[in-house]
């Protein structure tokens, strides 16, 4: 298997070009990966089906509990509020 140094690693634009590619190429086009690494540009085949199995693995995850939920500071006050503290 030939390696890429830019397959690891996808920028923000990447990813963006790679949802939409996602969205316009459902599971039923012809050549799906292929379209979709065609309009990521600088990915290969492998890599877009790698990446979409991340993906769809970290969904898993996420709906299955398993990915804590961000802590975040509530606007215009300096205590943190967690999505398990009760918020009045």
């Amino acid at each position: 298997m030939s390696s890429r140094s830019s397959s690891s690693t996808w920028s923000r634009e990447e990813n963006k070009r790679f949802e939409r590619a996602l969205a316009v190429y459902d599971k039923d086009t012809a050549d799906r990966w292929h379209n979709v690494a065609k309009a990521v540009r600088g990915k290969s085949v492998e890599d877009v089906k790698r990446h979409y199995d991340i993906l769809l693995e970290d969904l898993r995850r996420i709906e299955s509990d398993q990915v804590p939920l961000p802590i975040y500071k509530s606007s215009g006050a300096s205590k943190v509020v967690s999505t398990d503290e009760e918020q009045s």
